[in-house]
């Protein structure tokens, strides 16, 4: 993709615009511990932020039944909900990127693993309540790597799979790109290394978020 045919910019939550990554996994730890499962290593949780919380459950734990997933759910809930009294810190250059896009007219969305109340919890908090243009959760739609969050955010906004950028630090974001047709951007900051993610070969890959916006300023005036 050429940057000067962008015109919607999405984006995941955890590791990308948030420095969450962890929390999620102290959290899916205390979890396990709570439900009498084994702990799973730091890199085996990181390797499902990005899905959604039902889906990574049964990917860190396979043979979990619906009553046991029930219940680890909301011990993973609980903890979570109780660190994010504070809300996890944004990264450096989020706030004032996110505000430059906005200025130059691009639309703005957010397509994450969370769930529908997570997500409008931290929104508020960052006083983001109506700054993106739509946001789609993981428990209102299909989880990633599906297409169908990116899908409804283009058809909200109006705008071809070739003129948005997913921007994520999952291989499931890249994933989820690549099965709707859609150019991404990797972030090397976030849960999952670059060298995963240059498998899904990322039109462009980013150490800092402010750098996303030195790229799609080559656009062509």
């Amino acid at each position: 993709m050429h940057p000067s045919e962008c015109k919607l910019l999405i984006f995941d939550w955890d590791g990308t615009l948030a420095d969450s990554v962890s929390r999620i996994v102290e959290s899916m730890h205390v979890a396990s511990e709570r439900s009498g499962y084994a702990l799973c290593d730091d890199l085996a949780v990181k390797g499902i932020i990005g899905l959604g919380l039902p889906e990574a459950i049964r990917t860190l734990y396979p043979g979990i039944g619906d009553a046991q997933l029930v219940a680890f759910r909301q011990h993973y809930a609980d903890h979570y909900i109780a660190l994010d009294s504070e809300p996890s810190p944004l990264f450096d250059g989020v706030v004032e990127t996110l505000g430059a896009f906005r200025a130059e007219g691009y639309q703005l969305a957010v397509a994450t693993g969370k769930a529908r109340r997570g997500l409008d919890r931290v929104l508020k908090s960052h006083g983001w309540e109506s700054f993106f243009d739509i946001t789609r959760a993981a428990d209102e739609t299909a989880s990633k790597p599906h297409p169908l969050m990116l899908e409804q955010i283009l058809a909200h906004c109006g705008v071809r799979a070739g003129q948005a950028l997913m921007v994520g630090d999952s291989s499931f974001d890249l994933q989820m790109a690549r099965n709707a047709g859609m150019a991404s951007v990797a972030v090397s900051y976030g849960a999952q290394s670059i060298e995963a993610l240059r498998m899904f070969e990322p039109c462009l890959s980013i150490d800092h978020f402010s750098q996303l916006h030195a790229w799609l300023g080559q656009r062509a005036h």
